[in-house]
């Protein structure tokens, strides 16, 4: 039995439609509500400690062409020993739709409290990372990214 093919008006009047649908469908980036501010995103990473600003820097280029990847890097000062290491690190932004963009757990055998990653960004924006050392004392970094092409606008 031999299939039958779509004519050309039933494919035309598909691709029509769909290219309508595209068009008049708002970005969802943009109407997408965020889930937390990043400040209660912060305060669930760190609880009521103090944050203190220094011994954590970023790695982030100040200026993104696209923001679908976007290379950063953590650096946390600490001899990664037994006693002084750094237990975690959250990293937040302002703008995605979910502030938290990854916490990465560590231990005194990671030799060195650096990770590396690629991240999604909505738009131009300030990027925070925060570090829970071993002695429960919390340390923060943060740095901007202009954003000419934004990412997250996808459902």
């Amino acid at each position: 039995m031999r299939e039958k093919q779509p004519d050309r008006r039933r494919v035309l009047a598909g691709t029509a439609g769909l290219a309508l649908a595209v068009t008049l469908r708002p970005a969802v980036g943009a109407s997408l509500p965020r889930t937390e501010t990043t400040e209660d995103a912060i305060r669930r990473f760190a609880g009521s400690a103090r944050i203190r600003p220094g011994r954590v820097a970023l790695d982030l280029p100040p200026l993104v062409e696209n923001g679908n990847t976007v290379p950063l890097g953590v650096t946390v000062e600490s001899p990664m020993t037994p006693d002084d290491h750094v237990r975690r690190i959250g990293v937040f932004n302002e703008r995605n739709p979910q502030p938290n963009v990854v916490t990465v757990h560590l231990r005194p055998g990671a030799g060195r409290a650096q990770v590396a990653t690629r991240i999604r960004l909505a738009d131009t924006q300030r990027i925070t990372a925060i570090a829970e050392m071993s002695d429960g004392t919390y340390w923060s970094g943060s740095a901007d990214a202009i954003v000419t092409l934004a990412a997250c606008l996808e459902g």
